[in-house]
């Protein structure tokens, strides 16, 4: 096998490091630019790396929206600043938000939202929050606006699409989205609902000795020595 010469191996890592260092500095600017808004709550760019986050990120009133710029942070965030709800359960993947087990039409007690399946009687909302759960960790994203056909929904943290418009249809008096993928429902903050949940630092004090980071594509526990499991 023929060898390459040092001085051509040498000049190929430099290239490859100096292209790292580019991507990594071009990423970096990116991270945490507003992309959009919807009801005056802002959606900011998580950068290239769709896995990273930035920090935790709190209210002034200490309720913890999740890891900057996550799909879930933004969705928290959104619903405590535009709509006054504050979840129960501040923690878990974007996945679940999504409780499997419950009723048609039933509470959500760990969101304090109503939730609808995919295929519900119950045509989706502005405001309502999908819950995709074909991915190991989930996706969740806020529904802006339904016509008969389609719908568009704001989310964080898909590289280049802050809005996206997703099909509709209605079957037997059954709505179901079905493109470009299908979510395994909807939550929403019921009528007369006052929006009131425990807070996220409530809720740590009930974890004594780890954390659960909040993350929409990736969560870990963390001891106090910062080990994930």
């Amino acid at each position: 096998m023929r060898r390459l010469p040092l001085r051509q191996t040498a000049t190929g890592c430099i290239v490859i490091a100096c292209l790292l260092a580019a991507c990594l500095w071009f990423n970096h600017g990116r991270v945490g630019r507003q992309l959009d808004s919807y009801l005056s709550v802002p959606v900011y760019d998580n950068g290239l790396l769709f896995f990273r986050s930035h920090g935790r990120n709190y209210a002034p009133d200490g309720y913890y929206y999740g890891q900057k710029w996550q799909c879930v942070e933004f969705v928290k965030r959104f619903y405590h600043q535009a709509k006054g709800h504050r979840m129960p359960d501040v923690w878990g993947h974007a996945r679940d938000y999504f409780d499997p087990t419950l009723p048609e039409g039933a509470m959500n007690p760990r969101r304090g939202l109503a939730q609808f399946r995919n295929g519900s009687p119950s045509r989706p909302q502005p405001d309502d929050l999908l819950v995709f759960t074909d991915t190991k960790y989930g996706h969740v994203a806020i529904v802006t606006e339904v016509s008969e056909s389609s719908l568009e929904v704001i989310q964080q943290n898909i590289l280049g699409k802050p809005r996206q418009r997703f099909s509709l249809s209605v079957s037997n008096g059954v709505w179901r989205i079905t493109a470009p993928r299908q979510p395994a429902g909807w939550l929403r903050v019921p009528d007369g609902h006052g929006g009131r949940g425990t807070s996220s630092r409530q809720f740590i004090e009930h974890i004594p000795g780890e954390v659960l980071l909040d993350f929409g594509v990736a969560g870990h526990r963390l001891d106090h020595s910062g080990a994930r499991d």
